[in-house]
């Protein structure tokens, strides 16, 4: 059963999310919390899996309670919901370690599917909107930029060409399958691409590396 905390300001949008989460039989809401102050107290008593984290909330705002839950509890899986002129707070809220962002128009079985991806370690960005986050992102970004002949010396080992052609279909929102289609290689070489880049960029999921590699100038 994956156990999860809902935190919003809204009474009845944390109403209407737990009763679409619990139509699943492995999905069960343990926890509400109003404000970012609240979910900090919340996460440490309940130690749920997942949260589902809203980003505007009086007292301390979903970033800063992402930063501070993840730098105590960094397994907790943090899941962003948020409408989409929130961007700025939702890309801050990426790098502080949460590894989903979703619009709050998301379907019931999208929220379900991603409740159990980000709890079984991995991490996800609605496909419909990930190119304009990535946008957004790299016009805010003020990282060091790559110039041209320059091999990357931020990086401990630099990436290959293989692994740049991969990083950049991620950032578009390619799937395994669609890059490998693109690249004429199978899923299993993908996957390998992927956790290179992982290990490379040191960061813990897809969704990380892509930001990581937005902020050094490398998309």
């Amino acid at each position: 059963m994956i156990q999860i905390l809902l935190v919003d300001d809204q009474q009845l949008v944390r109403q209407g999310f737990q009763y679409l989460l619990e139509m699943e039989e492995d999905l069960h809401v343990i926890g509400h919390a109003a404000n970012g102050r609240e979910a900090l107290v919340k996460a440490e008593q309940l130690k749920p899996d997942v949260i589902l984290m809203d980003i505007r909330m009086p007292e301390m705002d979903g970033v800063q309670a992402t930063r501070e839950i993840i730098q105590k509890f960094p397994g907790m899986g943090i899941i962003i919901l948020t409408t989409f002129d929130d961007d700025e707070y939702v890309f801050e809220g990426l790098k502080a370690g949460a590894r989903g962002y979703f619009l709050k128009d998301i379907s019931s079985e999208e929220i379900a599917a991603a409740v159990r991806t980000v709890a079984a370690g991995g991490a996800l960005i609605q496909p419909s909107i990930t190119r304009k986050v990535l946008s957004e992102f790299s016009r805010l970004a003020t990282g060091p930029q790559t110039m041209p002949g320059q091999v990357q010396p931020f990086l401990p080992e630099p990436l290959t060409e293989r692994e740049m052609d991969v990083l950049k279909l991620l950032a578009r929102g390619s799937s395994n399958k669609e890059i490998a289609q693109t690249l004429f290689i199978t899923e299993g070489t993908v996957k390998n691409h992927v956790s290179n880049l992982i290990a490379k960029l040191n960061v813990r999921d897809r969704t990380q590396a892509i930001l990581k590699a937005q902020e050094l100038g490398l998309l």
